[in-house]
């Protein structure tokens, strides 16, 4: 008797699982665990995003895939006011569930399969790998198609980019992202830019602090007013507190929002109605992001000189809610030395080959919980 094939997909294990033992030591401190790995926002959702949510709570019937027209004009003025890209068409916007599922599912709802190629950036969230995965294509790690091997790079049909980087926290400026999107339209590929931090730039890209916007993909100083085989995702979970709502949407190029569109359709990818609803609530607010990402910059301003007297050197982290910081040793190592404080980070192997020797540290933990790690921090040292 032939023996049956097995059930499910052939995928690796999921990263996080694999920083049990780490946990559990870091739970043996008398004080408790500061956990600050993830990056799960801890903060309320604001009332203004509640109460719309409540609103729109009788909601007996389908909701559309492709988003209510007043969720889609709510994205497109947001794009106006907030990224600088201006007459985006509504139809041309949709909302998804949440950012993962999306860039999970993307390859192959834009048709990639065996034999294309999907470039990602070297140091990278590992989801953009488990999208190529999933259709069967290849993802290679490149920030430049330049520096890939022309044979593979022949077959490049997607191109990932992720500005401001998770979880390096780089920015692309506009001439960087213009040149990527020129390679890739060179040989017909299409450009996804996932861009959920973007709010939280600092420093040179902090706008309350005097610094510039975070450029979009989208911006016409990128795509020279044509919007061809460019997309951008975007995500309510970092700026609004949204992760629990799974609040994102997805705009860009109008000739390939259509099959997008059907194939959700067809597979009930559906954002409910009433969070379409706190989304466009969401978006229409600055002050509510304002008032999160000024806790977030105080955050950054305890943790950052702490982590830095614990040894640690900080690369990039110019914008986003981590800072990816490098001891000069094994990752693990870095690792074990923050559990024994009671803190838990986030291991810069799980994020490519490129990542090893890095930590990547949340600053989503409390007001409390970070003050206990600045003080377990220093205490060390």
């Amino acid at each position: 008797m032939t023996q049956p094939r097995a059930f499910g997909l052939n995928l690796p294990d999921y990263p996080w699982n694999s920083l049990a033992p780490y946990r559990e030591r870091a739970a043996e401190h008398p004080d408790g665990t500061v956990d600050l790995s993830i990056g799960t926002p801890v903060d309320p959702t604001p009332l203004v995003i509640q109460d719309a949510l409540a609103t729109a709570a009788d909601a007996p019937g389908y909701p559309t895939t492709h988003g209510t027209p007043a969720l889609r004009e709510a994205i497109v003025d947001w794009y106006a006011r907030r990224r600088d890209v201006a007459n985006l068409d509504p139809a041309a916007v949709m909302p998804t569930v949440g950012s993962k599922e999306l860039v999970a599912w993307l390859p192959l709802l834009l048709g990639l399969g065996p034999g294309d190629v999907v470039a990602r950036p070297t140091v990278a969230y590992p989801t953009y790998d488990i999208g190529a995965q999933l259709a069967g294509a290849e993802a290679v790690a490149a920030d430049d198609l330049d520096d890939l091997d022309p044979e593979v790079r022949s077959r490049v049909r997607m191109v990932w980019v992720n500005s401001p980087g998770n979880p390096t926290g780089i920015v692309r400026d506009a001439e960087s992202l213009k040149k990527i999107v020129d390679q890739a339209r060179a040989q017909g590929a299409v450009v996804v830019s996932d861009e959920c931090y973007a709010e939280l730039g600092w420093g040179a890209w902090d706008v309350a602090e005097g610094g510039e916007p975070v450029p979009s993909v989208l911006d016409e100083r990128v795509t020279g007013g044509d919007l061809s085989l460019v997309l951008s995702a975007y995500s309510l979970s970092k700026q609004s507190n949204l992760a629990g709502y799974r609040a994102a949407f997805l705009a860009g190029d109008p000739a390939l929002m259509p099959s997008l569109i059907n194939s959700r359709k067809h597979a009930g990818m559906i954002v409910p109605y009433p969070v379409q609803e706190a989304m466009r609530v969401a978006l229409a607010d600055d002050a509510h992001v304002a008032s999160q990402k000024a806790l977030y910059r105080e955050r950054r301003a305890k943790l950052l000189p702490a982590v830095e007297a614990f040894g640690l050197r900080i690369d990039h982290s110019e914008a986003g809610l981590y800072l990816w910081g490098t001891a000069g040793e094994d990752t693990w190592e870095t690792v074990g030395r923050f559990a024994e404080l009671g803190i838990v980070v986030g291991p810069g192997t799980f994020y490519g080959d490129a990542g090893n020797g890095y930590v990547r540290l949340s600053m989503t933990a409390s007001d409390e919980r970070i003050d206990a790690a600045v003080a377990r921090l220093r205490e060390a040292v």
